[in-house]
């Protein structure tokens, strides 16, 4: 999601970490879900992205992962 949200807003990877004020690396990681982030970060990146409530809901939705036991 993240990914699309970035291309779809014309950002490149180092573009977009700089606005997020974290690591191209940690960004890279975010997008092939290798890391999680804080939630300080998460409001920036929904808020630079333009992500909106109804997609982000959509996507916990789909997202068998989200609601897997982790035990």
């Amino acid at each position: 999601m993240i990914k699309e949200y970035r291309q779809k807003n014309n950002f490149s990877q180092e573009e977009l970490a700089e606005k997020l004020d974290i690591s191209w690396r940690h960004l890279q990681r975010l997008e092939h879900n290798e890391s999680n982030t804080t939630v300080k970060t998460l409001k920036k990146l929904i808020k630079v992205l333009k992500i909106s409530d109804k997609d982000i809901l959509d996507y916990l939705k789909n997202d068998t992962d989200f609601y897997e036991d982790k035990d």
